[in-house]
């Protein structure tokens, strides 16, 4: 089991845009299995819906690629000058609204890579039940290689 500390080594993203809490297990070059934890106090609740809320499927996708990102910084040589950048997304199907309170089983298989580019199979499911799919790709870019923000 990889705690939320260090995901964070891997990842970036803080909050409210980390949408990893835990992973389960890695198999480097192979799968990952993550969890999100849903809960009511999401900022993205706020708006989508505040009536009835949804989490937008762009961000179960987003979590996906998260999780992906760790895969991939867990399989890679000197992951600490590496940059990963989410490159496309294909064949997003969403089956299953997600709500608070609900868990995210985030399950990633990396499928292929060429030069920069890796292609990874996503999964998210609640309670055994699929609530998204899709294919993402990422680009593992050198830190060197990434213009720093303005500031």
């Amino acid at each position: 089991m990889v705690p939320i500390e260090q995901i964070m080594k891997f990842l970036p993203h803080r909050f409210p845009f980390l949408l990893v809490d835990r992973v389960i297990e890695l198999v480097p070059r192979k799968t990952i299995v993550a969890i999100k934890n849903v809960t009511c106090n999401e900022q993205f609740f706020q708006g989508h819906f505040p009536e009835w809320k949804i989490m937008p499927g762009v961000l179960i996708v987003e979590a996906m690629a998260q999780a992906g990102a760790v895969l991939l910084f867990g399989s890679i040589p000197d992951p600490e000058t590496k940059f990963i950048v989410m490159s496309k997304i294909d064949k997003a199907k969403f089956k299953r609204m997600v709500v608070p309170g609900d868990q995210l089983r985030l399950d990633v298989e990396w499928t292929r890579s060429k030069g920069k580019i890796c292609q990874m199979k996503g999964k998210a499911f609640v309670e055994g039940e699929l609530a998204a799919e899709a294919e993402i790709y990422a680009s593992v870019l050198d830190i060197s290689e990434v213009k720093p923000p303005l500031t």
